[in-house]
C-alpha cells in the first residue's frame, strides 16, 4: 500500500496524517483524514468510515457549483460542513466575456489554454487560497473545528475535488501547527503524484507530441491531477515573507496562537 494510504474504495487520494513523526512525537492514527471528492464513495466505504473511523465531521472545501453538481453523501454519525476556499468570482479575471467563454468551454485543452492565459493556473494558485478573504475564513473555521473536536471519539475528514490543492493547503497548515518541518510537509504534498503516477505518466506521454515550456506543462499536469512542488514551496515562502513564518500566518489570520497550538498538539499527537 502507498505511504499514508487508507483503503476507502471509491475515494481517490485517500490518506491520513496519522503516523507522521513531528517534534519527537507522532500524529495519532485514524484521526485526521484527507481525500479527494466523495462522489464515487461505495457503500463499503460509508460503513468503514462509520464503524472503523467513527467519522464525526466531513469538511468540504469545494466551490458551491462543484458541491451542487456532486453533493457529499450522508454518512451516519457525521456532520457535513461546507467551507469554500474560493469561488470562481474570486479569481482575478476582469473581462466578463472571457469568464463567459471559460464557462462555455467543452474541450479540456480549450479549458486549459484559457485558464492558463487568464492566470488561473501557476505558482500563485495557492496564494489565492491562503490570502483571499474566503480562504482565510474557510481555514480559520477548519482550525476552529479541529480545536473543538475530540479525536478519541472519531475522525475528521477534509476534501476538495482532487484532494491535493485546497485540501493540500489545509494539510500544510495543520502539519505546520503540529510541528512538522518544511521537508515533511512538502513530502506529504508530493504524495499525490505517487498516488496518481499512471495517470500523470499517460498525460506526459500524450503531450510529448505537443512541446510546450516546462512551466506550462507543469500547469497542464496540475490541472490534470498532479501536484507541482514549486506551487507549495511558493506558498510557504510567501507566508514566511509576509508573516515571518507559517505560524505567524496561523496566529495573525486564523486566530491560532501559542495557546491554540498547545491544544492541537495535546489533542492530535501521541504521548
Amino acid at each position: 500500500m502507498l505511504k499514508q494510504a487508507i483503503d476507502l474504495p471509491g475515494v481517490e487520494n485517500a490518506r491520513e496524517l496519522g503516523g507522521y513523526a513531528v517534534g519527537g512525537r507522532r500524529i495519532k492514527k485514524g484521526a485526521l483524514l484527507r481525500t479527494a471528492g466523495l462522489g464515487g464513495i461505495s457503500e463499503e466505504t460509508v460503513v468503514k468510515l462509520q464503524n472503523e473511523y467513527s467519522l464525526r465531521t466531513v469538511i468540504d472545501f469545494r466551490m458551491t457549483n462543484e458541491r451542487a453538481a456532486v453533493p457529499d453523501p450522508e454518512i451516519p454519525g457525521a456532520r457535513n460542513i461546507h467551507l469554500p476556499v474560493i469561488e470562481f468570482e474570486d479569481y482575478p479575471v476582469n473581462d466578463p466575456k472571457l469568464v463567459e467563454e471559460y464557462e462555455k468551454c467543452g474541450d479540456r485543452m480549450q479549458v486549459f489554454e484559457l485558464a492558463y492565459s487568464l492566470g488561473m493556473l501557476g505558482p500563485q494558485q495557492y496564494i489565492l487560497f491562503l490570502l483571499g478573504e474566503r480562504g482565510r475564513k474557510a481555514y480559520r473555521e477548519f482550525f476552529r473545528i479541529l480545536l473543538e473536536h475530540d479525536p478519541d471519539k472519531g475522525a475528521v475528514l477534509w476534501h476538495c475535488t482532487d484532494g491535493k490543492d485546497r485540501t493540500g493547503c489545509a494539510a500544510m497548515l495543520l502539519l505546520s501547527a503540529l510541528g512538522a518541518g518544511r521537508d515533511e510537509i512538502i513530502d506529504d504534498y508530493m504524495l499525490t503524484n505517487e498516488y496518481k503516477a499512471p495517470q500523470i505518466e499517460a498525460i506526459r506521454q500524450k503531450m510529448a507530441a505537443y512541446p510546450m515550456p516546462p512551466e506550462k506543462l507543469d500547469a497542464l499536469l496540475f490541472m490534470s491531477g498532479a501536484v507541482v512542488g514549486q506551487y507549495m514551496t511558493n506558498a510557504i515562502d510567501t507566508l514566511n515573507e509576509k508573516y515571518g513564518s507559517v505560524e505567524g500566518y496561523l496566529r495573525e489570520e486564523l486566530n491560532v496562537g501559542a495557546h491554540e497550538l498547545g491544544i492541537l498538539r495535546r489533542k492530535y499527537l501521541e504521548g
